[in-house]
């Protein structure tokens, strides 16, 4: 390391709280902290100091926050700030990267392009506000990414829900108690750590409401998410212990239901039915992958397929095959299937609704879809300062938009004991009416 870099004061005055946070940090670490608690500010100096005084070649260090802008205009000027004291700093601004004079370079990101992560060795990573981004971002690119340098990882944030946010803090707690010395996990809540006046934490509650103040200061998982769809129904679920374990009947069929992906992910819920019940036990999503192979996986499962119920769009003819999306599946043996019908998305999520009052859903193999549940909510209009009547198309829209493709045909599928309850085949008629017969 260049001798000028042996000692170089930073504009960084750490609170008590972040000084001694510093001191608890372990290999990997979730942090969930109330608004105004300083997180950025601490992850950036603490990206910092790891990509300066790490011994490694060329040490590399990526902040990474749910959209590409928000890291430019939440940390870039931040970065650049606390690292200008350092000699021959070099700032990339169509790149969002600071290159060092040791070799070493931090760079910003958003998890709305993750492809960018892709290939890149790392020392360190911070993921900010984890529960806004696109869960696959930490296991198929984030996580890799630190292998070969047995690099380290920041969870920060506040909740949103029982999300993927919730399920890592949870996980980390869990392996933590267990003695697991890579885990760390802590919670800093506003009426704990003293940093903003009481005054001040009064006047916001009394403005926000107390669902939103208290996920916003008291970090609290099981606030209703401002604008989401489904957040009485999933409370609903919890109240009566219905999110729990699913098991897969082999007595009753499966039914499953999709969403199709073409640049984003192809999403697959499981469900069986049980007189009145519901059962949601499995979830399933993939990106990058073929729709046929999806379908290969599926049928690999060996379950005694009731029907597969595919989106409107799946009748669209494909310009490379020249065949339909239900042609495609059905040649390869993804057999009987049914194309949900066309109707508004208000219509659909009030079928959701009714479908989730009557559903069981599995805590473990369907958390992922129950954490898109939580996450799906309603538009913001910042004009006018309400909410729009159409969701927020993010990761939680895959999820949400595949139990909308189930909700909206569940009703019309034969019960047992019914005629053609055993693996019926669906036939359309000219007036939308369905009919069915025995496979």
């Amino acid at each position: 390391m260049d001798t000028q870099m042996n000692s170089i004061e930073i504009p960084y005055h750490p609170r008590p709280l972040q000084l001694q946070l510093e001191g608890n940090l372990k290999r990997f670490n979730v942090l969930v902290a109330h608004r105004r608690f300083g997180k950025t500010v601490f992850c950036i100096n603490l990206l910092l100091k790891k990509t300066l005084t790490s011994p490694h070649l060329s040490p590399r260090g990526a902040y990474v926050a749910p959209l590409y802008r928000q890291a430019k205009t939440i940390a870039w000027d931040m970065l650049k700030f606390y690292s200008r004291p350092i000699p021959g700093v070099k700032f990339n601004e169509a790149e969002l990267r600071a290159d060092y004079p040791n070799g070493a370079r931090i760079q910003l990101f958003g998890s709305d392009s993750p492809d960018h992560l892709r290939g890149i060795g790392l020392d360190i990573a911070v993921l900010d506000e984890y529960a806004q981004m696109i869960p696959r971002v930490w296991s198929e690119i984030i996580r890799p990414a630190l292998s070969d340098r047995l690099g380290s990882a920041i969870f920060m944030g506040t909740p949103q829900g029982r999300n993927h946010f919730h399920t890592m803090y949870i996980e980390a707690r869990k392996q933590q108690i267990l003695g697991n010395s890579e885990w760390f996990a802590a919670t800093y809540k506003a009426s704990e750590t003293g940093i903003i006046p009481d005054s001040e934490l009064e006047s916001a509650r009394t403005t926000m409401g107390q669902d939103e103040y208290d996920q916003e200061y008291e970090c609290s998982f099981d606030a209703a998410i401002k604008g989401a769809y489904y957040s009485r129904e999933l409370q609903f679920l919890r109240e009566n212990n219905r999110i729990c374990a699913v098991p897969h009947d082999d007595a009753l069929p499966v039914t499953t239901a999709w969403d199709l992906g073409i640049n984003d992910a192809t999403a697959i819920w499981y469900a069986q039915r049980s007189g009145k019940e519901i059962r949601l036990f499995r979830y399933e999503e993939y990106q990058d992958v073929p729709l046929l192979d999806i379908a290969k996986i599926v049928l690999a499962h060996k379950y005694q397929y009731q029907t597969h119920i595919l989106p409107h769009d799946a009748q669209a003819r494909e310009m490379t095959t020249g065949k339909t999306r239900v042609e495609s599946l059905t040649s390869i043996g993804l057999v009987p299937n049914d194309v949900a019908r066309k109707q508004s998305i208000e219509e659909g999520i009030h079928q959701t609704r009714t479908l989730l009052r009557k559903a069981w859903i599995d805590h473990l193999h369907a958390q992922q879809g129950l954490a898109m549940l939580e996450s799906y909510q309603k538009q913001w209009d910042e004009r006018n300062g309400t909410f729009r009547d159409r969701p927020v198309h993010n990761f939680a829209s895959h999820g949400a938009d595949a139990l909308r493709t189930l909700a909206t045909e569940w009703s019309d599928l034969p019960r047992r004991g019914e005629t053609g309850y055993t693996h019926p085949r669906i036939i359309r008629t000219i007036g939308g009416k369905r009919t069915y017969r025995r496979a």
